[in-house]
């Protein structure tokens, strides 16, 4: 089945580009104008049209961003997606003015998880993203978190060099080393992600990708969980980054876990007293 076959093939004369917002890492992404939808989307450029643009079309679920279709034409290939007002969770958490509470960091791990679970388990195809991390987390209207950038995704075919710049501090061992991965390299990064939402710090700061690498394989370093941090979730995150992909939860667990946590009146105050304490560990 060729690619025209499954999504819709959209004109570059039907898009109007506005800013820039934000760089995947296989291409750029603009804030434009469908005009015969009149509808505000996101479109990212690429150099080559990959399988994204089919994987894409397949997928549908509320915490994945919706994919409406490509531009096809040589050189000016594009995907048209959904715009997420409120930016990349990245970028928010960057931002010192955007507190978050017990049950906003519950609803969003959630909300990621629930995402990444599809992917693993109830997808048309199941889909290993490879690139998770908060960058890759953009925030819709709504305030709910939703997946997006494709473009490392396991159907890449074997030719692509994953580029592996600027994401070190959230892969697994395994993906930094290209040997062969399972679905728990996700678990691995989601185990990073849930570390930011609680620190609201960047992985790794300031430390080079690549010792960065060197770090995570050959000294088994690992993220430093505050000594304050609610021990459930410390234990949760020492679980994704099990060195051994076996070891690690799948989605379904992590999401039962989550669901316990969440039906803990005491754990909420406990952990919402962290957060404002963070000027003490950080």
């Amino acid at each position: 089945m060729s690619a025209t076959e499954i999504f819709c093939e959209i004109d570059l004369d039907d898009l109007l580009f506005y800013e820039r917002c934000g760089g995947g890492t296989f291409g750029s992404v603009y804030r434009a104008l469908w005009k015969s939808k009149n509808m505000i989307v996101a479109i990212k450029r690429l150099l080559v049209l990959e399988k994204e643009a089919q994987v894409l079309s397949v997928l549908s679920h509320r915490n994945i961003i919706q994919f409406y279709g490509a531009v096809t034409e040589d050189p000016n290939f594009c995907l048209v997606t959904e715009y997420a007002s409120h930016d990349s969770l990245y970028a928010y958490l960057k931002n010192p003015e955007n507190e978050l509470d017990f049950n906003q960091i519950l609803k969003w791990a959630r909300e990621i998880a629930t995402g990444m679970n599809y992917l693993h388990c109830e997808a048309p195809i199941k889909v290993i993203h490879r690139d998770l991390k908060s960058k890759n987390v953009v925030i819709s209207e709504d305030w709910s978190c939703k997946l997006c950038d494709f473009g490392a995704s396991r159907f890449v075919g074997s030719t692509t060099k994953m580029s592996l710049a600027g994401t070190f501090p959230w892969m697994a061992p395994e993906v930094i080393q290209s040997f062969p991965v399972s679905e728990t390299c996700d678990t691995w990064s989601y185990g990073v992600v849930l570390w930011e939402l609680l620190t609201h710090q960047v992985p790794f700061n300031g430390i080079d990708g690549f010792q960065v690498a060197w770090l995570i394989v050959e000294k088994g370093e690992r993220l430093t969980i505050p000594s304050t941090c609610p021990p459930c979730f410390g234990k949760l995150m020492r679980h994704c980054w099990e060195n051994d992909p076996k070891k690690r939860p799948q989605f379904k667990q992590i999401l039962l876990e989550l669901d316990k946590l969440l039906h803990d009146d005491l754990l909420a105050d406990v952990t919402n007293s962290f957060l404002e304490h963070k000027e003490i560990w950080k």
